[in-house]
């Protein structure tokens, strides 16, 4: 034993070792890599045939790098598709959601008017009329009246900050359309008029 551990051969050892050992060790070690290298290439080319394969076999999908998560800039072209329309064809649903009401009105592309439903035509009076329930359910019958139309994707266009801004477009997905965008379109004052005065309760 050496003085760290580890076993070394003495001199008569290693003399009585054939002189051709470390060549055959050599050729073996070669031997070796050369058949993990074939198996290697084997699985790789059995890999890249399943893949071309099972890409052929899939229907034409929309590729990873059109997808984005804002709509496309208008007047730029994009691939992707609903309902075989693109996104300037699509309907647009505009709500406008203030503290005593919130206002539905679903257009065409073309800007023509398909359905207009406000929470007073629903049945709600006063004070109900500004309640995220009376949203939603404006929503529902808005997205009821637009599937009868042929409308199945709506992008949607809120404004105001009353308290039927959600309700709404969560009626209008219950009521079975797809939203694909949502824009918040609210006026923004940069220091314009001057606001009321507080209300003292």
């Amino acid at each position: 034993m050496h003085r760290d551990g580890q076993r070394r051969l003495s001199p008569q050892c290693t003399a009585a070792l054939p002189a051709d050992l470390g060549a055959a060790i050599s050729e073996g070690c070669r031997a070796v890599l050369v058949q993990s290298v074939h198996i290697g290439l084997q699985r790789l080319q059995g890999a890249a045939e399943n893949s071309a394969s099972e890409a052929a076999d899939a229907p034409e999908t929309q590729n990873d790098r059109d997808f984005s998560f804002f709509p496309p800039v208008p007047g730029k072209g994009s691939t992707l598709r609903w309902a075989g329309k693109k996104y300037d064809e699509v309907p647009i649903a505009h709500i406008k959601a203030t503290y005593n009401n919130t206002h539905i009105h679903i257009v065409s592309p073309q800007n023509l008017s398909l359905t207009l439903l406000t929470c007073g035509t629903e049945g709600f009076k006063n004070a109900k009329k500004g309640t995220a329930v009376a949203a939603q359910t404006v929503g529902i019958s808005a997205a009821a009246k637009a599937c009868t139309k042929g409308v199945s994707h709506v992008r949607v266009v809120v404004k105001g900050l009353g308290p039927g801004r959600l309700a709404a477009i969560k009626g209008l997905t219950m009521g079975g359309l797809a939203v694909i965008s949502i824009t918040d379109n609210t006026p923004i004052p940069h220091n314009g008029c001057r606001p009321r005065k507080v209300r003292r309760l």
